[in-house]
Parts: structure tokens; sequence; C-alpha cells
């Protein structure tokens, strides 16, 4: 049983792996992605000229 799931794991699991891996790297880099990219990348600058005061902190 051990020998069957240790060629299992080497073979079958490590494919299966390779291709979720391939797979969420072609997910992330998918033509149309750019936008969402750079929206998700500025969101530390979204208020760099409006900053929240004190008082608005514990608000939403």
């Amino acid at each position: 049983m051990y020998t069957f799931l240790r060629e299992l794991a080497d073979s079958w699991a490590m494919l299966g792996l390779l291709l979720f891996f391939l797979g969420v790297i072609a997910w992330a880099f998918r033509p149309g992605s750019r936008p969402i990219h750079n929206d998700i990348a500025d969101i530390p600058f979204r208020h760099e000229n409006n900053p929240m005061g004190d008082d608005e902190l514990g608000e939403k």
C-alpha cells in the first residue's frame, strides 16, 4: 500500500500540482487583467491627497 501511494504521489499528484500552478500563473497573466491588478496596486495611495482625520477612523 505504501509503495502504491508513493508511486501515485511521485507521478500523478506531482502532475496535478504542476498543472494547478501553471493554471494560477495563466490566470494571473491573462489578457484583460491589467486594470484589476493596477487598481489593487493603488489601494495604499487612494487617500494620499485627502487622508482621513482622527475622528473618522472609527466610522465607516
